[in-house]
């Protein structure tokens, strides 16, 4: 890493006043975490019938106040920046400034449940596809096992792209984080996949806009999203 660029980091930790868990985005470089977050790999297990079945907690990364993450997926020290990205040029354009699309859920009502799908955010990690998938198990959520299982896999959704709600209760069905940070690996595909962000965790913009806070979302760190900073899938392989 340059100095500049190094100078350059160390303005934009320094815009943090406060301990207060956050990420912010930087202009064309990395992602600022602050409030000591925690930092671990998350990897994607696959089950017997082949498809992602849970989660397993890999390596855990020292404890630090604050630290950059490489946004354009060229480091040579991942998942922490170098200063790759100003030797490449990299274009870190944030375009999802608008979220419009989480106002325009895809909605499937079942007798038990109701699924809310926002496909813009899908990060591939594929646990919706277990038992025939999340969007045929909704319509025979009156049965136990279709239940708990559609349960599973939206709340195994690392993006927030699926969730439900029970509809006796009225009420989402939402994991429990602690705020943390967790980086998707995905070994079945060959890919690293985002960064997931979890806990009510808010993440700022590089011209100072906080986007809308949510329990879990996911950051793409391979540079290739068209819905920067946000994942679109981009990393998995066609």
């Amino acid at each position: 890493m340059t100095h500049r660029e190094a100078d350059r980091l160390n303005k934009e930790v320094k815009r943090s006043e406060d301990k207060s868990p956050k990420v912010v985005v930087t202009k064309n470089g990395p992602y600022i975490i602050f409030g000591n977050l925690p930092l671990t790999k998350e990897v994607i297990t696959i089950g017997k019938d082949g498809e992602p079945e849970k989660w397993t907690k890999g390596e855990t990364y020292p404890s630090q106040e604050s630290y950059a993450l490489c946004r354009c997926g060229n480091s040579k020290n991942k998942p922490y920046c170098d200063g790759t990205h100003t030797k490449i040029g990299f274009n870190g354009t944030e375009t999802a400034n608008q979220e419009h699309y989480l106002d325009q859920p895809k909605v499937i009502n079942g007798p038990a449940l109701k699924l809310t799908d926002v496909e813009e955010l899908c990060a591939s990690a594929r646990f919706c596809h277990r038992a025939g998938g999340i969007w045929n198990l909704i319509p025979k959520s009156d049965s136990s096992k279709a239940k708990k299982i559609a349960r599973e896999e939206a709340c195994d959704c690392p993006s927030g792209r699926l969730m439900v709600q029970d509809k006796k209760a009225q009420k989402a069905i939402e994991p429990k984080f602690e705020p943390s940070i967790g980086l998707v690996e995905d070994p079945a595909m060959g890919v690293s996949g985002p960064i997931w962000v979890r806990g009510g965790i808010s993440v700022e913009s590089a011209k100072g806009k906080t986007y809308r806070v949510r329990n879990r979302v996911t950051l793409c760190r391979c540079g290739k999203s068209k819905n920067k900073p946000f994942c679109d899938s981009n990393h998995y392989p066609e």
